[in-house]
């Protein structure tokens, strides 16, 4: 069985074997060293427990725990304000018409602007899980069930949201959008900006980006043909992100030229069929697989279940649903169908 939960200190161990597990070629928002991860460990339990301050805003980690063995395979997170109080960089794409009357020529020249305009929008990610669990229910899990966490706290959260895909990397490490642009103007590999970006002020980045217009024929072609294209290993998390209602707008990352998807809140799927119901301990013979999730902040629990529906809004589940939820019969839940 499979159960999402807020970090905890004690899960450390287990996610630095995730994300040296997780692969040199699809990076994470998540911190990559053990310092620094254990420091947005901390973070996410004083979000949990509302002890952020107020010049801060939450910022959340969920694992995704295997009950069997007692270990985690997975990690997805909320960050309540892309930027967290400080600009949060895209390029957002357009396009400028030129044209000489004389000559008869008209061209259409697609360029990039450097923008903050999506400071402020709830932020989801630092999603990785254990290769051998991609396209499984864990999978959908884990990565749903921070909304149904968002539904039950919708008060924290913003209107609209926003996901940043990973780019193009190739099997040797390189990333063109980056080699292209932003290498000239940091004077350092991807790796290093990206970590960079996880660790300090993003005002380096505005300080080192240039603020004119990046006119997109001057970049290279490996680098045109990688622009807003998800990286191969993330299009199943974008696939599931879509289904949800999220869709690429006119922007993309900073560092690789992923893009960034966005969506309404409040239209999300697992917004919008999810349900309050009670649950009552019962043995039941069939019914729905849900997801299903009880408790608030730092208690905050979802499973996959089957539960069946009665009267006067009330869910019936056998004793091991109400134990991994670590609630008792009677307690309030958020259902919604996979």
């Amino acid at each position: 069985m499979w159960r999402v939960r807020p970090v905890q200190q004690g899960d450390l161990k287990d996610l630095i074997k995730l994300a040296g597990d997780h692969g040199s070629q699809v990076s994470s928002t998540l911190p990559k060293t053990e310092e620094a991860l254990a420091a947005r460990i901390d973070e996410s339990v004083a979000s949990f427990a509302g002890q952020r301050s107020p010049d801060h805003y939450p910022r959340f980690l969920f694992v995704l725990e295997d009950l069997g063995r007692g270990q985690v395979q997975g990690v997805a997170g909320i960050d309540a304000r892309a930027g967290n109080g400080q600009p949060f960089y895209n390029y957002r794409m357009d396009a400028l018409i030129h044209a000489s009357h004389e000559l008869g020529v008209s061209r259409r020249v697609d360029v990039l602007y450097p923008s903050h305009a999506l400071t402020d929008r709830t932020l989801l990610g630092a999603f990785a899980i254990a290769p051998k669990l991609r396209g499984t229910e864990a999978f959908e899990l884990l990565s749903r069930a921070r909304l149904l966490f968002i539904a039950r706290h919708r008060e924290w959260f913003s209107e609209r949201m926003v996901v940043e895909i990973q780019g193009i990397q190739t099997e040797d490490g390189k990333v063109p959008f980056w080699d292209s642009l932003g290498r000239h103007f940091f004077n350092m590999d991807f790796d290093t900006a990206d970590r960079y970006s996880g660790m300090l002020s993003k005002t380096f980045i505005a300080e080192l980006m240039p603020p004119n217009p990046i006119y997109v024929t001057l970049l290279s072609p490996q680098a045109q043909e990688a622009l807003a294209q998800p990286h191969p290993m993330t299009k199943a998390v974008m696939a599931l992100l879509q289904q949800e209602g999220f869709h690429a707008g006119h922007y993309v990352d900073i560092f690789d030229g992923g893009p960034v998807l966005e969506a309404r809140t409040d239209t999300l799927k697992t917004l919008v069929t999810s349900d309050r119901k009670r649950l009552r301990l019962a043995e039941t013979d069939g019914g729905e697989r849900c997801l299903l999730a009880a408790s608030e902040g730092g208690d905050f629990r979802c499973i996959l279940a089957t539960v069946s529906e009665s009267l006067n809004d009330v869910l019936r589940a056998p004793p091991e649903v109400v134990q991994e939820l670590q609630c008792e019969s009677g307690c309030d839940v958020t259902v919604a169908p996979l």
